[in-house]
């Protein structure tokens, strides 16, 4: 039976330790969360963010603005909040909800580097890839940094294991081979034209899925003792719940379980890391300033 990762127990503890860290500050954190229009999703997530950081003394400012926000004055607001001293840390809640286009890449390299905490500017993903991971002068991006936390949690060897990564986007896939790399593990990184990928999946002995594949990899695809750290999470139909449906990652939780050495469950995993490493990086962010 694989050890459970609980991304809510380690998040817990990463909690306290915030509190504390802010409670040296000379001033509280400040975190504005820029929202277009009104996904409930985006809601949801928003709100995690908020009661978070609030939990640990950072003031999260909820910027939601309307649907028939478009790019140029989406671009003021960001300039805004870049000059507001106040503010430390910047995300921009994607995807947009708005009645005009937005280009997301622009956008989300529009915010000032040393406030971009969600660490996804090109700015900061050059740094990553030049191997800056001691976070001194860049932003680690949140949910690559939570599976690190977690996979280094789980007391296996990175040195030179084999790990792979399942899924290359820029928010999880790439930054978290790179993360991996810089922790000298052998990396390789598969996508929709990998060959083979079982097998290749076969040969980790860390594995990251993010690829939002509901249930893709089974206990055939696992080497025993792996870690195996879940990214996705999809709402799959089930008549036996209340609500009709259960959320679920790419990893079949119930059938790799006895196979793996550790695993993430779906949901409590990933999820909550993601969070913690957000607001941590935004508690970084204001002790610079107050240096």
């Amino acid at each position: 039976m694989a050890k459970v990762l609980s991304g809510k127990e380690v998040s817990e503890q990463i909690r306290d330790k915030l509190r504390d860290e802010v409670k040296k500050l000379p001033l509280a954190p400040v975190l504005a969360i820029v929202q277009v229009g009104g996904r409930e999703d985006s809601n949801v997530y928003i709100r995690m963010k908020k009661n978070f950081a609030q939990s640990v003394g950072v003031d999260a400012k909820h910027i939601q603005l309307p649907k028939s926000t478009n790019e140029k004055e989406l671009i003021r607001k960001l300039d805004e909040l870049n000059k507001d001293k106040s503010v430390h840390g910047i995300i921009v809640q994607l995807p947009f909800d708005s009645e005009h286009p937005i280009d997301a890449n622009k956008i989300t390299n529009l915010v000032a580097p040393h406030k971009d905490v969600d660490g996804l500017s090109d700015e900061n993903a050059g740094k990553l890839l030049h191997g800056q991971v001691d976070g001194t002068n860049s932003f680690l991006p949140c949910t690559p940094n939570g599976c690190m936390e977690l996979i280094k949690r789980s007391g296996a060897q990175i040195a030179g294991a084999n790990a792979v990564v399942i899924g290359r986007s820029k928010i999880v896939g790439s930054p978290m081979a790179q993360l991996l790399i810089w922790n000298n593990a052998t990396v390789t990184v598969c996508h929709s034209k990998t060959k083979n990928l079982k097998e290749v999946v076969k040969s980790a002995d860390i594995l990251v899925v993010a690829i939002g594949q509901p249930l893709l990899v089974k206990k055939d695809w696992i080497k025993p003792g792996a870690v195996v750290i879940d990214c996705g999470i999809s709402s799959i139909p089930d008549s036996t719940k209340k609500s009709g449906s259960r959320l679920v990652g790419d990893v079949d939780y119930d059938d790799c379980k006895d196979v793996a050495g550790a695993i993430t469950p779906v949901p409590g995993g990933v999820g909550p890391m993601t969070v913690a490493m957000l607001i941590s990086n935004t508690v970084d962010a204001a002790k610079v300033v107050s240096k």
